[in-house]
């Protein structure tokens, strides 16, 4: 199936599951997507939208085949994913990597509540790119979606694995720029060294005895009152890890939406930002041996 409007198709194996058997091919979507519904199962299905591994479309009447793969586009209606009112750059194109400024609010990949208004849908459609087989492009390293800053991200599949070794074998330098509360008295530069681990709700992280699995150095760049601006130089990549580690100083990021208290899902204020930047990547390129630099336009 094609790029279909920037959204690639997804798919699905269908289970080896006794309890499908001899029924719908529907009456498993049902089942696996409750939230969805048969009537917009029944329109998704009879639409040509839903297909097998041979390319042939689906309807209501098909059967359940334990085993077959099935592909198919989610939907979310427009009405539903208002546009993120923030656009990304562009920082670099070659052969092999496309280097973006991404902006606050706007998520990497299609997940959730959201698929068009993601970075990497947005990417796929831009008319600078469309020379590229913009189905390769993906992302080499995680950046949240209320981070804003420098992502790498790979269109070459030959190439990927050299860049994305560079990640797994901590070769990449990367800084970010942080606004939180001001303290003064701690000795800067301070390492910061915790054990992470998955939090309560499935999207939060916190801290927990044990041996470290997460490093940061945190600097003082500008005394700005109550407020300061920090650099801080992560050496492990844990989820959430600068906002839990800055939180556990009493120096919560400005504007977490997060940390120390989460907020509602979908309560976004585009007028206050998580001050979190990823400013800047440094590395050695794995195929050139060129030194790379590449900063963020933006700042805090």
């Amino acid at each position: 199936m094609p790029i279909l409007d920037g959204v690639k198709p997804s798919y699905l194996v269908l289970p080896h599951d006794k309890i499908f058997y001899n029924q719908k091919l529907i009456y498993f979507l049902c089942t696996h997507f409750p939230f969805v519904g048969e009537s917009a199962w029944r329109a998704r299905l009879n639409s040509g939208m839903v297909v097998n591994e041979q390319g042939e479309p689906l309807d209501e009447s098909a059967p359940f085949v334990a085993g077959e793969t099935i592909f198919y586009y989610r939907e979310i209606s427009r009405a539903d994913e208002p546009r993120i009112p923030f656009d990304e750059k562009i920082l670099f194109l070659d052969k092999d990597l496309i280097v973006v400024d991404k902006p606050h609010f706007l998520p990497v990949i299609p997940s959730g509540r959201f698929l068009r208004e993601t970075l990497l849908t947005r990417l796929r459609l831009r008319p600078e790119l469309q020379h590229l087989n913009v189905g390769e492009i993906t992302p080499i390293h995680r950046l949240d979606k209320d981070t804003a800053g420098v992502m790498l991200l790979s269109h070459n599949p030959q190439t990927r694995h050299l860049y994305q070794t560079l990640f797994q074998n901590k070769r990449i330098r990367k800084i970010y720029h942080a606004l939180a509360p001001t303290r003064t008295d701690l000795a800067y530069p301070l390492a910061i060294q915790s054990r992470l681990v998955r939090g309560d709700e499935f999207f939060l992280t916190k801290t927990v005895a044990g041996e470290a699995n997460a490093h940061t150095v945190l600097n003082l760049l500008e005394n700005r009152g109550e407020i300061s601006l920090y650099e801080l130089q992560p050496t492990t990549g844990k989820k959430h890890q600068l906002r839990v580690h800055m939180m556990s100083l009493g120096m919560p990021l400005l504007n977490d939406a997060l940390y120390p208290v989460a907020q509602e899902v979908a309560s976004e204020d585009y007028a206050k930002p998580l001050k979190l930047l990823a400013k800047q990547i440094k590395f050695d390129d794995p195929i050139s041996g060129e030194r790379r630099v590449f900063c963020s336009e933006q700042s805090l």
